[in-house]
């Protein structure tokens, strides 16, 4: 064989042989024209087989494209085999002698392959895997080679996936002739590093499931066993979150043992009940037990159907006929991500409570533990679900445009100017490219800000309402970014998996999802920075706030574009929040390497065996269930009381945006992120800047403290005590009395603030029940009036407290 720098050719009759204990050889050979021909003919004509380029060629055709190929000395093409049947094809190449050479700087020893996979007959573990292993080392076995390139079209994410597994990195997006293309690469050293672990790297079984425009592999994952899984652990979530919104009355119908009742629940539809067990535990929340429920028709047992239930209730639910069947669209969305999650093959909860960040974020299974629809996403497509949704676990480069300056608004921290900011994003290469492009449309580079968005955004959004800004030049679509995302639990929050360090991107995404549609208005995004420094000269020089470690995820650049014929509308119509991002700090950049990262909706989490996480993560800790909860509260609850009384300040800090870091599985501070909309301050008394004002919120005294009762107590530790009880035999009440005494312990260092502690008592006997599925169902498009964040709040009664009975003076009283 000669060199590689000459050409890559192996003669007709070489062979190479993989033995893999416990699978098998694969061989590799030349490929024979007129035999294999046939058999890539009928590979090619396969869906499965649509980025191949090759559908709807007859035999004739597909030898005949092969001759050609193989013609070159540079090009050349095998066959592998496994049981004596061919398995792939793999073409392998000289890319200086290719399009592809012009388009990327290319290196001395880089090899470019192209890959296709036989359609599956009988499904062998990690038989991917093996394959890929065996040709990468077949390609490195001339010493020459020193990378590999890989260029699938974008969409082909099921490609990209099987890549990344053997160590591929993925890098910019091109354009081809014939397709748009992203680069990977594989060094040598990679791969070598790949091979010295002992196990197989797994990855989401999304990736290895999903083909872009497969409508087979759309609905994969809809499988009846798993239909009826999801269904029940829908039922059994509508059940407790309507009833402890007093929506709908289950009736105690025997007491059983250790606090469980048995229950009746009676739906609009007189012939139709359901029956359960459940422990009624604090909060007016009830653990049902998910297999217990049964459902009767005229004493008839019938499955149980999500969907069903919603109309079954739709009376005592209250939900107008109007906005019926876009909520049913909701539920039915969430019940099909839902089946996906089951079975995309997450790491179980032993495994995630050592895994890293982003493979922790994208293996939730729940989503808003309050909210029942509450993975809408109308607007995605099952193909936008499979490339964009946080699960997936699939990276993305962002789209760039250029936004005119007379249209397009910077916002930053003084010390990031927008060229700097730029320089930090993207690099000198990528920036030449995106300035020529403008140039060549014959505008001025300086005239415009770069702006990232998100494909989805881009492809059905703005390309056509923005088309006569994009007419006119105001606004110009750069190309692809450099650098892989990952979306976050929040979907239009974006993790630079590239660069970690770098910020998070987040942008406008225009879909439905839990009561909004998710755009960034310019009239929080142009004060967001400020607000930012304004925020961390209030908090970070505070001696407590210091000592919890507790840090805000700033918000420190922003920039917006101003579309002239729907601006009149108003700051929060639809169409004025489409073209938008922001930057914010990551919490890769601020975490030291002994630490771990995690969204504290993990502790929520229960795996597909119905194994929960905290558990887990308590016990590697070594220390105690009620010890570990004191620097768990400690880190999370006690600043937030800081800021409620020492700054009358709130937050939104529920699972979601709040990242937790642990130094040895035990809790040392938070992350709070998604700052711009949610920060409050309550006292008007309060000095703020003019830019700042609307940072003040007119709330009732009554309401007050209710950014810890219901964003806290009611909207998180109602979940988190469940879990303790029902997978650790932690006593719910062992919990709240936990709670109990952190608070004591903060208010018993403040003793000057007795009086504002009495006035906002957080040991008071009761509290105003806020209900999030009640704003969910009165209106699913916007259940926040952002002007006046309390208006629109939908009240039900009362709940008790359950920390009332660890009240001081009624503890000393007692004891």
């Amino acid at each position: 064989m000669e060199k590689l720098e000459n050409h890559i050719q192996y003669s007709y009759h070489s062979v190479y042989s993989k033995f893999f204990s416990n699978f098998g050889t694969i061989d590799i050979r030349p490929f024979r024209l007129s035999e294999d021909s046939e058999i890539l003919y009928e590979w090619v004509n396969m869906d499965y087989a649509f980025f191949w380029g090759m559908k709807g060629y007859n035999l004739q055709q597909v030898r005949q494209e092969y001759a050609q190929l193989m013609e070159p000395e540079h090009y050349d093409v095998f066959v592998g085999v496994f049981e004596g049947k061919p398995v792939f094809v793999l073409e392998r190449y000289n890319p200086k002698e290719d399009i592809i050479h012009t388009l990327y700087p290319s290196k001395h020893g880089d090899c470019g392959i192209h890959i296709i996979v036989a359609p599956p007959h009988v499904k062998i573990p990690n038989f991917t895997w093996y394959l890929f292993t065996a040709i990468m080392e077949f390609v490195f076995k001339d010493p020459v080679v020193d990378r590999i390139l890989v260029e699938p079209d974008i969409r082909n994410k099921k490609m990209f996936a099987l890549c990344q597994r053997i160590g591929f990195q993925l890098d910019k997006i091109i354009e081809l002739p014939n397709k748009t293309a992203q680069l990977a690469f594989l060094t040598r050293e990679s791969f070598e590093k790949m091979k010295s672990i002992s196990k197989i790297n797994k990855r989401s079984a999304m990736n290895t499931l999903d083909n872009a425009v497969s409508p087979q592999q759309s609905i994969a994952h809809l499988q009846p066993e798993v239909w009826n899984k999801v269904n029940t652990l829908f039922v059994t979530k509508a059940i407790t979150e309507f009833s402890h919104e007093l929506l709908i009355q289950p009736v105690v119908l025997e007491q059983l043992e250790n606090g469980w009742n048995s229950y009746i629940l009676k739906t609009d539809n007189p012939t139709i009940q359901y029956q359960f067990n459940a422990k009624p535990l604090a909060l007016n929340h009830l653990w049902i037990r998910s297999e217990s429920i049964k459902k009767y028709d005229e004493s008839e047992s019938v499955s149980i159907d999500g969907i069903l239930f919603i109309k079954e209730f739709r009376k005592q639910l209250g939900i107008k006929d109007t906005q019926m069947p876009v909520y049913l669209e909701e539920i039915i969305s969430t019940l099909y991500g839902s089946a996906f999650k089951f079975l995309k093959g997450n790491p179980t909860s032993e495994e995630l409570a050592t895994s890293d960040f982003q493979t922790i974020e994208q293996s939730m299974t729940e989503g808003h533990p309050g909210f029942v629809a509450n993975n809408g996403r109308i607007g995605f497509d099952s193909s936008d679900y499979r490339s964009y949704a946080p699960e997936a676990g699939n990276s993305f480069s962002l789209l760039w445009l250029a936004g005119h300056k007379s249209r397009a608004v910077y916002a930053a921290i003084d010390s990031l100017p927008y060229e700097t900011l730029i320089q930090q994003e993207l690099d000198a290469d990528t920036i030449r490219v995106f300035k020529e492009t403008i140039e060549n449309r014959g505008f001025d580079p300086d005239e415009y800000f770069f702006i990232p968005m998100h494909p989805w955004q881009w492809f059905n959004k703005l390309a056509n309402i923005f088309s006569p800004e994009i007419a006119t030049g105001n606004l110009i679509c750069l190309g692809y970014g450099p650098d892989q995302y990952l979306a976050q639990q929040s979907i239009r929050t974006l993790f630079n998996n590239t660069n970690p360090k770098k910020f998070y991107t987040k942008t406008a995404l225009s879909i439905l999802n839990m009561g909004f549609m998710r755009g960034l208005p310019l009239y929080y995004l142009g004060t967001a920075p400020k607000m930012a420094v304004w925020l961390e000269e209030l908090l970070y020089q505070d001696s407590y706030i210091k000592e919890t470690g507790f840090r805000m995820l700033s918000e420190i650049g922003s920039v917006s574009y101003v579309n002239p014929y729907f601006e009149e509308f108003g700051p929060h119509n639809d169409y004025n929040k489409m073209l938008a991002s922001l930057w914010r700090e990551s919490p890769a950049a601020n975490i030291t390497e002994k630490q771990q990262a995690m969204t504290m909706a993990a502790f929520l989490h229960v795996d597909h065996i119905g194994e929960a996480l905290l558990p887990k993560i308590i016990q590697k800790s070594g220390l105690s269930i009620g010890g570990w909860l004191e620097k768990y509260l400690k880190a999370y609850l006690s600043p937030l009381l800081h800021c409620f009384y020492h700054f009358d300040l709130v937050f939104m800090p529920h699972g979601e945006n709040i990242i937790m870091v642990l130094e040895d599985h035990i809790p040392v501070k938070v992350f709070l992120k998604d700052i711009t909309e949610e920060a409050c301050i309550l006292n008007p008394d309060v000095i703020l800047p003019d830019h700042l004002k609307r940072m003040y919120a007119p709330v009732p005294e009554d309401v007050k403290l209710l950014s810890v009762f219901t964003d806290i107590f009611d909207g998180f530790f109602r979940f988190m005590s469940q879990i303790l009880e029902a997978h650790a035999d932690f006593e719910e009440t062992e919990f709240w009395k936990v709670v109990a005494q952190v608070i004591q312990e903060y208010q018993d260092r403040y003793p000057e603030k007795e009086a504002k502690f009495q006035q906002y008592d957080l040991f008071a006997p009761e509290f105003h029940l806020s209900c999030l599925n009640r704003l969910q169902l009165n209106n699913h498009k916007q259940m926040i009036d952002l002007d006046d964040p309390v208006a629109l709040l939908q009240f039900a009664g009362k709940l008790e407290n359950p920390i009332a009975a660890y009240r001081k003076d009624l503890v000393n009283v007692i004891s």
